[in-house]
Order: structure tokens, then C-alpha cells, then sequence
């Protein structure tokens, strides 16, 4: 959905400037609403997002540890850490995302915003998370 992929965007980028400065969630995310045009479901989305992975940031990051160990989470680059931060909270935290989803959503939002190795990098955390007890049950 368009609407969910744009506002998946636009969480990135609250996130990522709240990550990266001494700004407040609030702040960032009404400049965001006031600057984009989006629906008021994207808006609810865009909130659960950015206060649950806000909320969840330290459990989130204990499975980034885990499942990365050669890429230390706080020397991470800030945009990767914070796609994995969302889409460990899509896939933990929230029944009506199907797990692949969320992994596809997390690849695209490093190919958009990420280096040139970010998608991979992405990839082979959340994949390795889905493989594990940590990642939600998918259904198969």
C-alpha cells in the first residue's frame, strides 16, 4: 500500500532526526504532518511507529546485538539502525503486518535513504531475526 509505504518514510525520518539531535518526537513529527500531505490513517500509523519503536528502542536494540554482532548497534549508521529498529517493531510488535512485509518494506527504505550496503546489511539481520524464536510467529 502507498499510503503505508510513504508513511514508513516519513517514521524514518522522525526517527532518524530524534536519533541524531537533541530535537524531541513531538516536534519532528508535527513539523513532518504540517510539511506532508498524508491521511489520517498514515498519520495514526506513522505515530504507533515512531512512539513504539521510540518505547521499545532498548529491547529492539538487544536483538539488533544479537543478530549483528559484527556491527556494533550505537556505531551502526543511524538510518540502518533506525530501519531495523522499525521493522523489529513491525515484527515483534504488530499482528497486522505480515512478517515478509515488513522485511520487504525495511530493504526498500535502505535502498531509498541507506548506503549502497545498507539493503544487505538489512536483509541478513531481519532475515536472521524471521529464522529465530525472537522474530514473531509467522504462520508457516
Amino acid at each position: 500500500m502507498a499510503s503505508r509505504r510513504k508513511a514508513r518514510s516519513i517514521a524514518l525520518q522522525v526517527l532518524y532526526e530524534v536519533d541524531t539531535t537533541t530535537h524531541r518526537a513531538e516536534e519532528v513529527l508535527a513539523r513532518h504532518m504540517y510539511d506532508d500531505s498524508i491521511t489520517e490513517d498514515a498519520y495514526d500509523f506513522i505515530c504507533a511507529m515512531v512512539q513504539g519503536v521510540l518505547e521499545h528502542h532498548h529491547q529492539l536494540d538487544i536483538v539488533i546485538a544479537r543478530h549483528a554482532p559484527a556491527f556494533p548497534v550505537q556505531q551502526m549508521a543511524a538510518i540502518d539502525r533506525n530501519i531495523l529498529r522499525m521493522a523489529l517493531f513491525e515484527m515483534k510488535y504488530s499482528a497486522d503486518t505480515p512478517l515478509k512485509v515488513s522485511i520487504n518494506e525495511a530493504v526498500e527504505l535502505a535502498k531509498s535513504f541507506g548506503s549502497d550496503a545498507s539493503p544487505r546489511l538489512i536483509n541478513g539481520v531481519l532475515g536472521s531475526v524471521a529464522g529465530d524464536e525472537t522474530g514473531r510467529d509467522t504462520g508457516s
